[in-house]
């Protein structure tokens, strides 16, 4: 592995862990009134076309960091969606 592939892999591990705090509070508390849908929802598109373009060029650091960085990401838009309709 160059050093080139495991500086993307630790700029990929270091950016989407980045989520994590937010969605583990989130599911905790089970509150996400704070929380604004329209953010995860553009950086969601955002992750997705990102991981189009590392899956074009075959980058693995850029595949994997979005893959899993776009299921996180998920994870917080589907708690706000349930929580905000129990707390509404």
């Amino acid at each position: 592995m160059d050093l080139i592939t495991v500086l993307g892999l630790i700029a990929g591990t270091l950016t989407t862990t980045g989520f994590l705090p937010q969605v583990i509070k989130s599911w905790r508390t089970k509150r996400t009134a704070d929380v604004s849908l329209l953010m995860p929802t553009l950086l969601a598109i955002g992750i997705s076309l990102w991981l189009i373009y590392g899956i074009l060029l075959n980058d693995f650091p850029i595949i994997i960091a979005n893959a899993v960085s776009l299921v996180f990401n998920m994870t917080q838009i589907l708690l706000v969606i349930k929580y905000s309709k129990k707390s509404a």
